[in-house]
Order: structure tokens, then sequence, then C-alpha cells
């Protein structure tokens, strides 16, 4: 697909401003709309939406296709009568810049509980009506993830691997069993989902209507406490036990010398395409109801995947297996027609990458923060783009453009004492900078650029340092909690990204 040329901010829901611990799909959210339409934007790119398990991360999520509850506004549920204001005043004392997300999801389950309580005593035929529609069309994942979810809360959260083997293997007696014993928990965690993705079409809506297109973000890998792994261990190498017999990572790279082990299974892909790809098609046609564009990260695992030993504690004993990503996509293509992805295509990249991403025109990422450790000839220097691409100045795994701009050896950068200040110089004679503003001197090289595509994270936009990274890889604490203030959406930060936008045709 040909993208215009445009631009947008990168912010993840969790990470806008409010006053109940976490960003969410309330009012918050229709300011940022209408920050990015006043600024000239056309996107807003975000990360996964799915409900997020061990270390908060949006691509270790408990489903494929479910939400994350702890986006539900709070505000939104008094307006509609399922709570009181006196409810949602009575909150912790959340911090303002980051998420505690042990606070946020203990305070947010009890809101919900509240809710599903109201709702179960409503004469609301129109709420009623509402809920059992949605039930029954998204009743192919819905039935399956409510099921996994209140099993997960009786056993006290385990991972699924921990349940006793009747649950574990699905016998079918004991899946009866925990259906009627568990009923009115799985019609709870039915209606938490109903009230996300009521909440999520508003605000698409709204922004759509705004002139505002969502980029969404589908991970190749799916967490192996999940329902989807739970539910059809056959689309996954799995031991007996349900154990992995492999996981996901990939080998020692920019961000890691040991390499990261993310540790999700890895795909059964013989068995997936003998069943004509069935899984993936409704994960994408589902996500595309979602989400408008879908940027599809570590899409070099579907030309080969770096499959790590499942005992393995780093990923440095990986092998690259062959993956069937032209099947895959060609089957997606023909069922769903043109597809409106981005590819995130870092890293090793080989010929047979570059062959799959071409060959069904898929613009690929360019990532300024990466431009200037060698020469002229970086893929990465704004010169050297395409105009089928996206360009970054940095994403959610990098360091904020001013946090890359002043880190030191050792710390949290790869780069060593005699790398670094290499790179400074590159970059301030590339852009003619004396490092004042860095961060606008970076948006205006990308927003400059020919690239169909331009994206900042807002972080960059702010102009903030290391402590407003979002995620540093390769470790499983302390990252995807950095938050917006109420005021950071100034009206002298939308007039000079408007001002860029528009010299630069991106408008």
């Amino acid at each position: 697909m040909i993208f215009p040329r445009a631009s947008g901010i990168l912010l993840h829901p969790t990470s806008l401003p409010g006053e109940f611990g976490i960003g969410d799909l309330g009012p918050s959210a229709y300011e940022f709309v209408d920050f990015l339409a006043r600024s000239k934007q056309t996107y807003w790119q975000i990360l996964p939406l799915g409900p997020t398990g061990y270390g908060d991360s949006p691509y270790q999520s408990f489903s494929a296709f479910a939400g994350n509850t702890n986006l539900i506004s709070p505000e939104v549920l008094v307006e509609e009568e399922l709570l009181t204001q006196e409810e949602i005043d009575d909150k912790p004392d959340f911090p303002e810049d980051r998420v505690d997300f042990g606070k946020v999801i203990d305070w947010k389950s009890s809101l919900l509980k509240k809710a599903y309580e109201r709702f179960r005593l409503t004469g609301n035929v129109d709420l009623r009506s509402s809920f059992e529609s949605f039930a029954q069309n998204v009743a192919w994942w819905l039935e399956d993830y409510a099921l996994f979810r209140a099993i997960k809360s009786s056993q006290d959260q385990k991972i699924w691997l921990e349940w006793d083997e009747p649950l574990r293997l699905r016998h079918q007696d004991a899946l009866q069993k925990a259906h009627e014993e568990l009923l009115d928990e799985i019609l709870a965690q039915k209606f938490y989902q109903f009230l996300f993705f009521k909440q999520w079409s508003h605000l698409k809506n709204y922004a759509n209507g705004k002139g505002i297109k969502i980029i969404g973000d589908i991970p190749i890998f799916i967490s192996f406490d999940s329902a989807d792994v739970w539910c059809d261990p056959s689309q996954f190498k799995l031991n007996e036990d349900g154990s992995p017999k492999v996981v996901s990572g990939v080998p020692p790279d920019y961000f890691s010398k040991t390499g990261q082990l993310w540790g999700n299974p890895i795909y059964d892909w013989d068995k997936m395409r003998s069943e004509g790809f069935r899984w993936w098609l409704k994960r994408v046609q589902f996500t595309l109801k979602t989400v408008d564009i879908l940027r599809i990260d570590h899409f070099r695992g579907f030309a080969a995947s770096w499959e790590v030993p499942g005992v393995d504690e780093t990923a440095e004993n990986g092998e690259w297996v062959s993956v069937p990503g032209s099947d895959l996509f060609s089957t997606l293509k023909f069922a769903l027609g043109d597809l409106p992805i981005v590819v995130e295509d870092l890293g090793e990249i080989t010929p047979d990458v570059e062959e799959l991403r071409d060959g069904f025109g898929f613009p690929g990422m360019r990532i300024l923060q990466f431009a200037f450790g060698g020469d002229a000839n970086s893929r990465d220097l704004p010169h050297n783009y395409l105009r089928h691409c996206v360009a970054y100045t940095g994403t959610h795994d990098n360091d904020t453009t001013v946090g890359w701009f002043r880190s030191q050896a050792g710390a949290d950068s790869t780069r060593d004492d005699d790398e670094i200040p290499k790179e400074l110089d590159f970059c301030l004679s590339y852009l003619k900078s004396d490092g004042d503003e860095i961060h606008w001197d970076f948006i205006r090289a990308v927003w400059a650029s020919v690239a169909d595509t331009a994206i900042a994270p807002m972080q960059d936009l702010l102009g903030l340092g290391n402590e407003a990274r979002m995620n540093l890889p390769a470790t499983t604490s302390g990252n995807w909690n950095w938050r917006c203030n109420s005021d950071d959406l100034s009206e002298e930060i939308s007039a000079r990204l408007k001002m860029l936008t528009e010299i630069y045709g991106r408008n």
C-alpha cells in the first residue's frame, strides 16, 4: 500500500495524562486527538492494546484479541451510571508522571467489579442488548478468553502451565466444571471487554472524524501465558506437558550483547499453513477493525525465526529457522485485499527479509537515532531514505532523543567511550546543530526527508531525557510507565509542530 506524505506522533494510551493513575480512553484521549488535529497531524501511533501480564509489557499480552481493561475510563462509566462520582473520587494517591501498575490494577479492578454489579441489576434494555450483541459477535475469541481469565483468577493468577493437569491440558470434564463454578466471573470478564471495546470504538470514530488515523501494533509473537496458547496449543511448538520446546528472541545486537530472550512460544508454521493460516487470518482481520493501519513488530521473524531452546536463559544459543512468510501474506492479501501494513524491519536484515517486504509492498522503518554510528552510506541517514518508508526520530525501544544525545557508556548505552563522541560529532555536523534543541533538530530532519511517513515519539516533541524512556530492551522491570503531564499538550508545541508539518508538505 502507498501511503500519502504525512506525519504523526507515537504515544501509547497508558501515557496520556489524567488523575486516575494511568492514561485511559476518557477525556484526555480526546484532548490528545484534538492536539493532533490542531497540529496538522495524520497519525496517532500506539503500542498493542492487549491486557498486559508479567512486566506490564504491551508485547506480552494475555490475548491477541482482548483489550486492556486498565484503559477503561472511570469518567465515562460515571456518565453511563455504572459508577458514581464518589466512587471514582475515592482513589489512591497516584504518581502524576508514572504508572504504578500494581496500584492501578488493584483499584481499577475494584471499580470494574462495581460497574459489573450495577450492570447485573440494571433495567437498561439498550445496554443489555448492546452487551449481548457484542458477546455474540466476538464469541469466537471471547468465550475462551473469559474462561481463561476466570480460571486464572481462581488459581491465584498462576501461569496456566502450573494449573492441575486436567485444566492445563483442557480435559473436557474439567473445563465444564470450571465453566459452571466460575460462571459469574466469566460473565464479568465478558462485560469488561464490552466496556473496553465500546470506549475504544467511540474514541477511534472521533479520531477518524478529525482526520486522524490510528497506527496499531501487532506483535509477531504471543505470550506463553495467554488464552491463545492455552486454548489452541497445536498452533505452537510445545512439549507434551505444555511447556515450550523453543522460545523467541533475537541474537546479540545494538540493544544487548547476549541477545534478547523474549520467551514467547514459537508457532508451528507447518501446522498453520496446513490449516490455511486460520489463526492469523482471524487475528489480522480483527485487529484491522480496531485500528486503521498495522505496524508488524519484528517483521524479520516472518522470513526466519530465532529459535532458542526452551531451557536457555539467554538468546545466544539460538538458530535461524525458516518461516513461510510469503505464503502467509499471500493468504492474507487474497482474503483481505490490499493490506495497510507497516513493518518493523530493524536488526539483522537479510536479502530474504527485504524480498518478503518489497514483494508485498510493505514500507519499512528508518530510525534517525541509528544513523550516526557509521558513515554517509547509513540507511538511517535522511539523504538515503526511500519515499516508501516510515521515518522515526526514535521508537518506544530507543532512548529519547535528548537521552540518547546525553547518554554515557556503560549506563544505558551499548556504545563505548570512543563511539559516543564520534556519533555526536557526526550528528551535530550532519544536522548543522549546536545541540541546544537536538530533539527539534531530529524532528525537522525526519519531517524534511523524502519518507512518505514521519513519526516522532511524544517524548521527543517535549524534549525529555532518559527519565522518560518507555522501554529498555532486554530488561524486565521499570518499563512502560512514563506519562505525560496535563500541561504538555501546549499551544506552543502544537504551533511549532504544525509549522514544520506545513513547511514540509505533510499536512
